[in-house]
């Protein structure tokens, strides 16, 4: 289960009530972080986002998203990262932007599995494994 960003509950209100439109992004990129960001989050504060060894968001699309229902979507494809070439320390959260680098945290949510990832890794989430669940 994700928690939902100020960011996006803001966006998405005024855009609800009249006083905004929110356009959505065209893709998702998902970030690995090693401790939790918060709802207040914004680019890669509020956390700590992993960095160096070749990591970098991995972008989605529509196509790698399962259809909502009963109010929750998740990843209905395999998302996995690039090989890291230095350990990019135990992976314990992952974060949903709007963009590539900075940008805005959209949801974000704890691993079920903490995971070091050492130089040499493929961080994955199989299908399924990122769940997003609106209450």
């Amino acid at each position: 289960m994700g928690s939902k960003s100020d960011h996006l509950e803001v966006e998405i209100l005024d855009h609800i009530f009249g006083k905004g439109v929110y356009t959505p992004p065209t893709h998702i990129f998902v970030g690995l972080y090693t401790a939790a960001p918060s709802d207040a989050a914004t680019g890669s504060a509020g956390g700590t986002e992993v960095s160096g060894g070749s990591y970098a968001r991995k972008t989605t699309d529509p196509a790698n998203w399962a259809d909502a229902a009963s109010g929750a979507i998740a990843n209905g494809a395999e998302i996995a990262f690039v090989e890291a070439t230095a350990s990019w320390g135990e992976v314990t959260h992952f974060g949903l932007f709007d963009a590539i680098t900075d940008g805005n945290l959209l949801y974000w949510g704890a691993i079920t599995t903490p995971k070091t990832i050492d130089s040499g890794d493929t961080a994955k989430f199989a299908i399924g494994d990122i769940d997003i669940t609106e209450d």
